[in-house]
């Protein structure tokens, strides 16, 4: 189940913390609870990522994205991540999430974000997301100037351009409804 307790903490509570520009680190101090981890009992491989969520969701609310998103009626979407795993987050440990945006390729914007318990890296995720409006995704550019941003000077590092290139590579299926074939 998605955690909508800890997502509505975290929305609410990001409206009260000081302002963020698109190039500063949202970082939220996070517990792992009974619905977060699996059998071992340790956060659950895919609850990474969707803890994740919650860092993205505070760097939007911060930054006053969240707020150009609902005024304009457009949505975020995921659109690809990659995720390494480390170190376990035990059940009721305390943890930390990072999260930071490396830039934009002119329609997807990309986040680096960490887990980490002890200054020690626990789940490190490459997320590629963007802006979806009626008519599809919103160009970066848009974004950005809508957001008022007239500085802005994120380069993406090579690795994730890199990322980029391997995934342009990555066959699809042929027919959406057939099952992936490899």
């Amino acid at each position: 189940m998605y955690p909508y307790y800890k997502a509505a903490k975290v929305l609410i509570q990001s409206k009260f913390k000081p302002r963020l520009k698109s190039d500063d680190e949202s970082i939220l101090h996070l517990r792992a609870g009974f619905s977060d981890i699996d059998l071992y009992p340790e956060v659950n491989n895919g609850r990474h990522l969707t803890l994740m969520d919650l860092g993205r969701f505070d760097l939007a609310v911060r930054t006053g994205l969240i707020g150009l998103v609902r005024r304009k009626n457009w949505g975020l979407v995921v659109g690809g991540a990659s995720v390494r795993y480390r170190r376990k987050i035990p059940f009721f440990r305390k943890f930390t999430l990072s999260t930071r945006l490396l830039g934009h390729d002119g329609r997807w914007f990309y986040f680096e974000q960490t887990t980490s318990r002890h200054r020690k890296i626990c789940s490190a995720a490459l997320v590629k997301a963007g802006i979806r409006s009626s008519q599809g995704l919103v160009p970066a550019g848009e974004v950005i100037r809508e957001m008022g941003i007239t500085d802005w000077s994120l380069k993406l590092p090579g690795w994730v351009n890199s990322w980029i290139e391997a995934e342009g590579l990555r066959p699809w299926p042929e027919d959406s409804n057939k099952p992936f074939q490899g």
